[in-house]
């Protein structure tokens, strides 16, 4: 089997039959790493240095031309035709539905786990990352602090409805581990430790959400795929 989209004159294919995977160990970048393991389909991983801008060589861009991690080449996509695809949601969206897990059958619990993941994708996701670059990056030595305190109020609100979310609940949809913890676990995980936010936030304040990290980065899946593309 010879996989021939220009992403593998880049980072061939060693195992053509499975999965590849493009990503970087980034908030973004882990949530399909972790899906991938918590699913169990057979995939092969490519490391793209976003540091040394591989994200931009022609061979990635003409997988995803938005130039970001993660993205994805199935050769065994919807009716047995090679896909390819870009977007964390969108692609542990895909692999749900390919594998039947991590979502609900049901119309109304499915509709709400996708509620959940576009407020990841809209909200989380954006504030954290700006929260991130004003806080430990390059807009640290701005002196204006208006962008990091609007940054801060919001991550902290989010936070918030988050918590509110998980009171009496193991998971954001219940009982059911779904793509929505997923597609949060490594962004709050990322705004304590690699962000260094949590006094910033006042993060100790939401019980429910540390509860609910802990148990996420408890599961053996979620260890193993937050180092898929690590080296």
């Amino acid at each position: 089997m010879t996989l021939k989209h220009p992403i593998f004159t880049r980072w061939p294919a060693q195992h053509p039959d499975r999965l590849q995977l493009f990503s970087t160990p980034t908030p973004n970048g882990v949530k399909v790493g972790i899906m991938l393991e918590e699913t169990g389909l057979a995939y092969e991983p490519h490391r793209i240095d976003i540091s040394a801008n591989e994200s931009h060589d022609p061979a990635f861009l003409a997988l995803n031309p938005n130039g970001k991690i993660p993205a994805i080449y199935d050769p065994n996509g919807p009716d047995g035709k090679p896909l390819a695809l870009f977007e964390s949601g969108a692609i542990l969206l895909y692999l749900a539905d390919k594998t039947g897990q991590f979502i609900s059958a049901d119309p109304a619990a499915r509709y709400e786990t996708i509620q959940w993941l576009m407020w990841q994708m809209g909200g989380v996701g954006p504030m954290f990352g700006q929260l991130g670059f004003f806080h430990k990056f390059a807009g640290k030595e701005y002196e204006d602090k208006r962008p990091l305190t609007r940054y801060v109020t919001e991550s902290a609100r989010l936070l918030g409805v988050l918590d509110q979310r998980l009171s009496g609940r193991d998971w954001v949809m219940g009982a059911d581990y779904s793509i929505a913890d997923i597609s949060l676990l490594g962004w709050v995980r990322n705004l304590i430790g690699f962000y260094e936010a949590r006094e910033l936030v006042g993060f100790d304040r939401f019980a429910h959400v540390q509860a609910w990290l802990d148990r996420g980065l408890a599961r053996p899946a979620v260890q193993r795929g937050l180092e898929v593309t690590a080296v």
